[in-house]
């Protein structure tokens, strides 16, 4: 992704306030933290106060926002999104249109995809999948 093509999503961006992640190259808002062990693919954002550790993955059109957290060996993959306050960890899988926001876990084994929503405070963990057009919410 090139900075004009960031542009389409943040308008604003620049390269005093963005830059490429050095494991995959995807752009990284410099408020935002990402771990140099953490891979985030050439098309993949993570902005905002968002926190990216460990050996996660964030890839393809992946975004991560807010001040959510991905943490451990968690892949964020697709077209999805992590928003808010929202934390995905452990091995936990977030793929597809899937969404997990507001004060929303995703941990453990847990497997998230297709258009699947997670949200308020609920909680998916072990090896729960949730898929197709759910949306789980508490």
């Amino acid at each position: 992704m090139t900075l004009e093509t960031l542009n389409l999503t943040f308008p604003e961006a620049t390269l005093e306030t963005w830059h490429q992640h050095s494991n995959g190259g995807g752009w990284v808002q410099n408020t935002a933290f990402v771990a140099d062990s953490a891979f985030v693919g050439p098309e993949a954002l993570v902005s905002g106060n968002a926190m990216v550790y460990g050996n996660t993955e964030v890839l393809r059109n992946a975004r991560i926002s807010g001040t959510a957290r991905v943490t451990g060996n968690a892949r964020v993959s697709g077209n999805a999104v992590v928003s808010g306050n929202a934390r995905v960890s452990g091995n936990a899988k977030v793929s597809g249109y899937a969404r997990v926001s507001d004060n929303a876990w995703v941990s453990d084994y847990a497997r998230v995809s297709d258009n699947a929503w997670i949200s308020g405070n609920a909680r998916v963990t072990g090896n729960t999948w949730v898929s197709g057009d759910a949306m789980v919410t508490y």
